[in-house]
């Protein structure tokens, strides 16, 4: 399956795009959009993503179906349907990105639905911005998606936004770096503010083996 990696480019860790890519970006802009988050939890849980990562933190992200509709309605059903629980962020750069959406982990798939029509708009990729990944077709997107940490206004247009954090950006700055990870921080449950579904506990790390040196110093030696 073609590879759904977002490429940095050299030191500016901006995303490659396919001359298809960049012709897209050409065109002429969208009509505006509302650019209004709400940051409230209690206002239209409907289109509020939770996400529980195995750091313990819950982070949760404003959909905005205003910006890209389709988007938003792939998000919600792959939700409901439990397809990110146990999927890990597989891709993980410092300043730039974290990425997931992947069950096998490696970048290189999603689900079994229909790729998505891109939904290019005016929003721009703003710490906390949510973004669809794609190949070098714009109409790629399927089901991994993107948080970013911190401006890259080079993505507008070229990868479909379709939310914001809006809470618990800390445990997603805590995500594991990598690409992969060696140890991914893993999505143990997504799901919608409307289901009021409770924090699942993170496992608990193995033990640490217990070494000679750790016995003698038990013991006073």
């Amino acid at each position: 399956m073609v590879t759904r990696l977002l490429s940095a480019l050299t030191l500016s860790l901006t995303l490659a795009v396919s001359p298809l890519a960049a012709k897209d970006a050409e065109t002429p802009a969208p009509a505006p959009l509302p650019t209004k988050v709400s940051m409230s939890l209690d206002e239209d849980p409907d289109n509020i993503l939770l996400l529980d990562l195995s750091n313990g933190g819950r982070v949760a992200i404003r959909l905005m179906p205003e910006w890209a509709p389709h988007h938003v309605e792939r998000i919600k059903t792959l939700t409901a349907q439990g397809f990110y629980n146990g999927v890990i962020f597989h891709r993980v750069i410092e300043g730039f990105m974290a990425q997931t959406g992947d069950p096998t982990g490696k970048g290189t798939g999603g689900s079994t639905l229909p790729d998505l029509q891109s939904e290019f708009n005016l929003m721009p990729h703003l710490r906390g911005t949510v973004s669809m990944a794609r190949t070098d077709d714009p109409n790629s997107a399927n089901s991994q998606f993107f948080i970013v940490y911190y401006p890259h206004f080079s993505l507008d247009r070229k990868y479909t936004v379709f939310g914001r954090v809006i809470a618990g950006m800390n445990y997603v700055d805590a995500i594991q770096k990598g690409e992969p990870p060696a140890n991914p921080t893993t999505i143990l449950q997504a799901s919608m503010a409307s289901e009021h579904k409770p924090q699942p506990v993170a496992p608990a790390a193995a033990p640490a083996a217990i070494t000679a040196d750790m016995l003698n110093a038990a013991s006073g030696k």
